[in-house]
């Protein structure tokens, strides 16, 4: 299995150019943007698409190698965090453009890499990976994810609950600020809930939200005892990348893709067909197979090589892959002049009997204030 885990271990590529970048700064600076962003689709093109599927009954003793591609990256991004920040800070080295810049740099693999084996990490049923995901995310200071992905986003997907499935028409910047705040919001929510189920106060020391808040004080303290306040400033340049290429990536995830409502406030069960999927080879070696989204969502509890490619007739296909769809959404006109003729035909093809996606798209499908359903889509 050893082989078999080796491709995903490209992720770790991303290291040393942001690790060149800050040392020689300049022009280097522009190394992770032009690797991450240009050269992995060019890959793309050149190496194709790769639909084979692991045997997803494979036992979880078989597949050790590809879980330490995953733990492996943990003191990696620790140590890229700290020498990046150290290097980037020290005296003379940078103009602060420069180190604008290279913290925007740093971004790219704690966002692209780290939170894709975050992502992976809290769904494992094991205590102790989870809480190595959520150290990942604490360093780009979005521990809440932990809570909102696992307990919010995988219930609520493809419906007006949840924050980060984006509606058609919705462009990315107006889904990003939504995105962003919703799901801090729905995370609260739900670890508030939780612990009253369990008769305990949001101050209980199982609330993980003093995780995510200590282990983000710690980061900041370690900014701020380099650089003083412009060390925190530099972090949070870091921390917002980051996050922008998550909320990005869910944004191309689900874009248009809604479940149906089956009346009194319920949804359709999630199926493959309510995920964008793209079957690229070098970006699923990257994003340890991120892009075989929908079978993510249908069975979430499988290991990232178990995921299973669903052909075109199944689910709906990007035409390209997430590091190219991600360039496009920044482009609202052109992302609507691809997507939404797909989405069209997504419609046209799961749900024929629907006629009417006003209150789909608008985002009051489902809600009280729309009555019994009375005048809502079939």
């Amino acid at each position: 299995m050893l082989l078999k885990a080796l491709p995903f271990a490209f992720s770790f590529t991303m290291a040393p150019m942001v690790a060149i970048a800050v040392t020689l700064g300049g022009w280097w600076i522009a190394l992770p943007f032009f690797y991450g962003w240009v050269c992995i689709g060019m890959l793309d093109q050149s190496l194709g698409l790769d639909t084979k599927n692991m045997d997803p009954a494979t036992e979880e003793r078989f597949l050790f190698w590809h879980k330490a591609v995953i733990w492996a990256w943990a003191p990696i991004q620790t140590l890229l965090i700290i020498y990046s920040l150290w290097t980037i800070t020290s005296p003379g080295h940078m103009t602060t453009s420069e180190q604008v810049f290279a913290a925007l740099a740093l971004g790219i693999p704690t966002g692209a890499i780290g939170i894709t084996f975050a992502h992976e990490l809290v769904h494992q049923r094991n205590k102790w990976e989870r809480w190595l995901g959520e150290f990942l995310l604490v360093s780009v200071g979005y521990g809440h994810f932990a809570t909102e992905h696992v307990y919010g986003h995988h219930l609520t997907v493809g419906t007006p609950k949840d924050p980060v499935s984006a509606r058609k028409g919705q462009g990315f910047y107006a889904f990003f600020a939504r995105a962003v705040l919703g799901s801090f919001v729905s995370a609260w929510k739900i670890d508030q809930d939780r612990l009253a189920r369990r008769g305990r106060a949001i101050w209980h020391r199982t609330n993980p939200w003093w995780r995510y808040m200590l282990g983000l004080g710690a980061w900041l303290a370690f900014a701020v005892w380099l650089a003083g306040p412009w060390g925190i400033a530099l972090f949070a340049i870091q921390c917002f990348m980051a996050v922008y290429q998550l909320e990005a990536v869910n944004y191309v995830e689900h874009y248009g893709l809604c479940r149906k409502y089956l009346g009194n406030g319920k949804f359709e069960r999630v199926q493959p067909h309510h995920s964008w999927n793209a079957s690229h080879k070098v970006s699923n070696w990257m994003l340890i197979n991120l892009q075989r989204h929908s079978d993510h969502h249908f069975r979430p509890d499988r290991r990232f090589p178990l995921l299973q490619h669903y052909s075109w007739q199944e689910a709906p296909q990007l035409p390209h892959s997430y590091p190219a769809m991600v360039g496009c959404a920044l482009l609202p006109p052109l992302w609507f002049w691809i997507m939404n003729r797909r989405v069209d035909r997504w419609r046209a093809r799961f749900y024929p009997d629907v006629t009417d996606w006003s209150a789909y798209e608008d985002g009051t499908i489902g809600r009280e204030s729309v009555g019994n359903g009375a005048a809502l889509p079939a």
